[in-house]
């Protein structure tokens, strides 16, 4: 292997390598200061998964069940470890590389990087090509959001397509091994969604390049091309099975499954079938003037909130009604200057307008058939991220399409257009810099392209106005205006306040249109210069890096910057309890629930409570589905059924005092662990389950879905006010529980039912039992008369043989890198 690894091969990857991390470093350059990134949903992941990490340093045992959020669920998507998966070790090592967010700008330029070699191009085109990539604001975004496992899931997608083009057109081994070992990557950052999004892509790269090779008569290899990636598709898919195993039975309990409800009304059809319903999913839809952000990135005024300067028409308009300058700086440095469709935007997905340019001209002048399937691909990801703006397409695909009614916010398949089209423009430089093409022949697509995107850029600089109101239907500076207007007592100042923003938009869209003429201006000269062999490639090379990260950092800057990173101390300010959450914590019981209404956003949509407490509530994206409907036809309606709170044990509720503090309020009426009901009540399916939850009495009666009917058909109740049930043990994972009683009884238990494959093992005095589902969400247990033990065990199947399968294929990931490395070093000795 010495020829494979030697140092004259070696050191120009590891010195791109080094400047990779410099500049990730430098990029968010308070890391090095021991500062930390301030990020909402990281924040809320770190509540929801405190009692399953406590519990893990106190016992070093994983516990997969949580009663942190929602009452009780799987730790699966929450905090979970596969201690047998060697590529969740490596990219858990990988990630410490850096201190975060500079380690994913890292994997995502690695990973592009590689790509880009793979596709034929230098070092130096490659690196270009991966900062555009790594640095598109989209990744710098969501890193500020806190959506980190979108994040590494995107960056690990390059290396994925090097893989799969390096098996079909250079050596089937070596790229079944590099996708395998990228495959189990993306893999290991666990976000589905991204990853169902690039398999589509990949498929249909597969038939493109199989159709290729048979018109080459080269079905033999394909074969072996095909043979290799399946192998390592299976091999990679199997070093995660404990995790995909778990997601997949979790997600058919989610509001991603089927609901047993009748659903009456409008889209009734699809919220009835599996998957989520077609209104939710389609919430973030881009509009379709909104893809003019991808390369003017202020087009629809960038993020939901933002400021604006003390040259704006807003501030000048505040201030002609005699307002003083201090009072107006405050008013426009938080300004809702998005006027586009969607709820709320962290920022626009601007991909460069340097990478604009490039991309256009590749349209024009790559000659690879790599080029078709990119466009083709890029079409469809821009079909789908129009979302609901394109309902008749997409909805076809929501209703029909595999698994694609199962994700929403399809906005984020932007991304993996992104990558697409800095492929197609590496690919461009790369035909231009090995002399692919004349200069004579690059020189009507050149003048083409730069038609097209600097056109685009004048246009919109000089005349946006024909084209857009810079007015939204769900405009939140109308309402705004209105409400100073009120406060101002004059309308007119308020229509003053709302015409004056309109114009900063209007002159957001002009001042960034500009700027991408001008970087485009820069780009095209250094391509034409460098085509004729008027620059040397160290100049062109170098000059146009620096263009790209001055592009792509002078708008990333907008929305993750220095002042976005605080001390560890306040970033962790989360754990903080408040005096209502310490009064609470004093409660010596074990296992008691809060329900919270005093966090930003709601119970429903904040896991703060969560870090302190047992929560009736809490913030994830795939919320069981029955829990979702007793609280959406129990609680959230025009009278709450408050027996829901008290079966689920809510012991405390915090609420805001008018102060806006959090006070801590008992509630004697909560059922507690356990209890023995006088009667149940078994009703035919889950409409009549849901209804009844209104009529009986829960505290005395149960009620029981038929299906359970069998195992509580001799069942003659005969406990009295004398039976006790108390809970004597609690882990996550596994409650014990003491009865005493005078004749067989059926108890409730205030836990959520969840049994996929009997994952929750129930014994009475060591004997296993049968769990039952009572009051739509709870478990129910039969129990003889007497004195007993029953004992609640959280086992999942999936990961007793997962771990199993996992280090199996992570072995046979070993065999097959080391295998392909062997190989070709002995082919380059005998070259």
């Amino acid at each position: 292997m010495k020829n494979l690894f030697s140092w004259q091969r070696l050191w120009p990857h590891l010195v791109a390598v080094i400047g990779f991390m410099i500049l990730s470093v430098a990029y968010v350059s308070p890391v090095l200061q021991g500062k930390k990134l301030s990020a909402t949903d990281e924040i809320q992941a770190l509540g929801g998964a405190r009692e399953v990490m406590d519990y893990y340093k106190q016992t070093n045992e994983r516990s997969w069940w949580t009663n942190g959020m929602f009452a009780g669920m799987p730790a699966y998507l929450v905090s979970a470890d596969y201690p047998t998966s060697i590529p969740t070790k490596i990219g858990q090592g990988v990630n410490k590389l850096l201190p975060a967010p500079a380690n994913y700008f890292l994997i995502g330029m690695v990973s592009a990087y590689v790509l880009f070699l793979v596709l034929g191009a230098g070092g130096w085109l490659a690196a270009i090509g991966a900062v555009a990539f790594s640095f598109s604001c989209f990744n710098v975004i969501n890193l500020e959001a806190g959506h980190i496992s979108q994040v590494i899931a995107i960056m690990y997608a390059p290396g994925v397509l090097a893989g799969i083009i390096l098996a079909f057109r250079r050596n089937w081994l070596a790229g079944a091994a590099v996708t395998a070992l990228f495959l189990s990557l993306e893999l290991y950052a666990n976000h589905v969604q991204i990853t169902y999004y690039l398999g589509i892509g990949i498929v249909i790269l597969v038939i493109v390049e199989s159709i290729a090779l048979i018109k080459k008569g080269l079905a033999k290899d394909l074969v072996l091309v095909l043979g290799g990636l399946a192998f390592a598709a299976v091999v990679a898919v199997g070093t995660h099975t404990t995790r995909l195993w778990n997601a997949y039975d979790y997600t058919k309990e989610t509001i991603r499954g089927k609901s047993e409800l009748t659903v009456t009304g409008k889209d009734a059809a699809a919220k009835q079938g599996t998957g989520l319903d077609k209104e939710y999913a389609f919430t973030y839809s881009y509009g379709l003037g909104e893809l003019l952000t991808l390369v003017i990135p202020n087009a629809y005024g960038g993020a939901s909130v933002g400021p604006l300067s003390n040259s704006s028409e807003t501030f000048k308009a505040i201030t002609s009604r005699g307002i003083d300058a201090a009072t107006a700086q405050n008013v426009i440095q938080q300004l809702p200057l998005y006027w586009g469709d969607q709820p709320i935007m962290g920022g626009p997905n601007y991909i460069g307008a340097i990478v604009f340019f490039l991309f256009v001209l590749g349209l024009f002048i790559v000659k690879s058939p790599l080029k078709h399937w990119a466009a083709g691909v890029i079409v469809l990801y821009v079909i789908w991220a129009l979302g609901k703006s394109l309902a008749g397409i997409n909805y076809l695909f929501f209703d029909y399409f595999p698994m694609f009614n199962k994700f929403r916010a399809m906005t984020m398949v932007i991304s993996l257009a992104q990558m697409q089209m800095v492929m197609v423009g590496v690919l461009a430089l790369s035909a231009i810099a090995q002399k692919k093409i004349t200069v004579k022949e690059l020189q009507k697509p050149f003048l083409i392209s730069v038609g097209i995107t600097g056109g685009l850029m004048l246009i919109m600089a000089l005349l946006p106005g024909l084209f857009f109101g810079f007015k939204g239907a769900n405009d939140q500076m109308a309402a705004l205006a209105q409400q100073y207007g009120q406060q101002a007592q004059s309308p007119e100042f308020g229509q003053l306040l709302y015409n004056a923003v309109v114009q900063d938009r209007e002159g957001l869209m002009k001042g960034d249109a500009i700027r991408g003429l001008v970087f485009i201006a820069l780009a095209a000269a250094l391509v034409w210069f460098y085509a004729q062999d008027k620059l040397k490639s160290m100049v062109f090379y170098s000059a146009l890096l620096v263009l790209v990260i001055f592009d792509l950092f002078g708008v990333d800057k907008r929305y993750l910057n220095n002042e976005d990173f605080v001390s560890a101390y306040v970033a962790q300010g989360v754990t903080t309890p408040s005096p209502a959450d310490e009064q609470i914590l004093r409660d010596t019981d074990p296992d008691y629930r809060v329900y919270d209404v005093a966090s930003h956003g709601g119970p429903f949509n904040s896991a703060q409570a969560s870090y302190f407490h047992k929560s009736l509530g809490g913030y994830h994206a795939a919320k069981m589905r029955r829990y979702q409907e007793l609280f959406e036809n129990q609680f959230f309606t025009e009278k709450p059924n408050m027996e829901v709170l008290n079966m689920l044990n809510a012991k405390y509720f915090i609420t805001p005092d008018q102060q806006g503090n959090k006070v801590a309020q008992p509630n004697p009426q909560a059922y507690g662990h356990a209890w023995f009901v006088k009667s149940f009540k078994v009703v035919p399916n889950a409409d009549a389950e849901m209804a009844a939850l209104r009529t009986v009495n829960l505290r005395e009666e149960a009620v029981v879905d038929q299906r359970f009917a069998a195992k509580l058909s001799d069942l003659k109740i005969a406990t009295d006010s004398t039976s006790k049930i108390s809970l004597i043990s609690y882990k996550p994972n596994e409650l014990v529980y003491e009865t005493n009683a005078n004749g067989d009884g059926l108890a409730v238990f205030s836990e959520i039912y969840y049994n996929v494959r009997d994952e929750w093992q129930v014994t009475i005095d060591d004997k296993p039992a049968d769990l039952l589902r009572a009051n739509y969400v709870l478990r129910a247990l039969r129990v003889p008369a007497g004195k007993h033990t029953i004992k609640f065990r959280f086992e999942p199947v999936s990961v007793v043989a997962g771990k199993k399968i996992d280090l199996v294929s992570s072995l046979l990931l070993v065999g097959l890198v080391v295998g392909a490395i062997f190989v070709e070093s002995k082919r380059k000795q005998n070259a």
